[in-house]
């Protein structure tokens, strides 16, 4: 049996140091860390500046990459700016041209006009709200049409209820009111020219011609895709309708009511119209699910057809 106090062999050292730990084992463990440690002499390896040099690269890529992003972003930023600007500022014109206002005498003159051209014996007037109106404005009833001449369902409509809502005006049941503006931009300029014509004859030769050339517009009225009616043709049209040529060519070509048309525009934006037909019967918005529908819907809000 073992003494007390003395440790059996085998177990711990003196002093009861954990066996191999004595001075030779410890001065073999700190070279050996310290070969895994202490950088070798002569500065980094050729792996190791290697590697630096692809994070460098990467780092900077990132960078450039990031200023891409960010210039795209100030760019986008820019121009959301600008469109809203843009819509934001947009005024109504107060010194814009007004049609009918007595820059043209040929309405007052009955040999000034086409003989043969078909009449429409229809009391007319520009409306302050940008319209061209006919019928009787004592009415019981008004109709107002916001219109678009390349608009094809606008076009549906007119042929659902040109003839009746013409009916009605002259018998003095209603006035309807053509407020044409220029929605459809993406398609070019036609909508504009047709707009502008149509406040040019109405100046030019008086409410019965307008009429007949607002009815011709969408008789003759092209696709939205084109090819679109030219100035010779706007011309042909109103002669067509009444109007002389002479007193027409040099407002269509020159677009002398392009500010009366663009207030028209904005003036139907202030009025939330977002696209066409846009139809108000006393004041009160006619819908449809289809342009049979909001035909139908129309005659019934003024009392039925003719």
């Amino acid at each position: 049996m073992a003494k007390a106090g003395r440790p059996n062999k085998g177990g711990a050292g003196k002093g009861g140091k954990p066996a191999g730990t004595g001075p030779a084992k410890q001065s073999a463990a700190k070279r050996t860390t310290g070969s895994a440690t202490t950088p070798p002499k002569g500065g980094p390896t050729r792996a190791q500046k290697a590697q630096a040099a692809q994070r460098e690269q990467a780092r900077k890529e990132r960078l450039r990459e990031w200023t891409i992003v960010g210039s795209v972003i100030a760019v986008v930023a820019a121009l959301i700016i600008g469109v809203v600007l843009l819509q934001g500022g947009d005024e109504i014109d107060p010194d814009a041209a007004v049609p009918g206002s007595g820059q043209s005498e040929s309405s007052a003159d009955p040999g000034a006009t086409d003989p043969t051209a078909p009449a429409t014996d229809l009391p007319g007037e520009v409306t302050e709200d940008y319209g061209i109106a006919f019928g009787d404005p004592d009415a019981e009833h008004r109709v107002v049409i916001y219109e678009d001449f390349i608009c094809p369902f606008c076009g549906a409509l007119e042929a659902e209820t040109s003839d009746d809502l013409t009916a009605l005006a002259a018998s003095g049941d209603i006035v309807v009111e053509y407020r044409a503006f220029n929605l459809l931009t993406r398609f070019g300029d036609y909508s504009e020219r047709a707009a502008n014509a149509f406040a040019v004859v109405m100046d030019a030769a008086g409410p019965a011609a307008a009429k007949e050339f607002h009815d011709a517009l969408f008789e003759e009225q092209p696709s939205e895709s084109g090819p679109y009616l030219s100035d010779d043709d706007l011309v042909d049209l109103a002669v067509a309708a009444g109007a002389e040529e002479s007193a027409v060519r040099p407002g269509i070509e020159d677009l002398s009511f392009g500010d009366w048309v663009s207030n028209a525009t904005i003036a139907a934006e202030d009025n939330d119209v977002t696209g066409t037909p846009t139809v108000l019967v006393d004041g009160e918005s006619i819908g449809g699910q289809t342009v049979a529908d909001l035909a139908d819907n129309i005659f019934s809000a003024v009392g039925g057809r003719p």
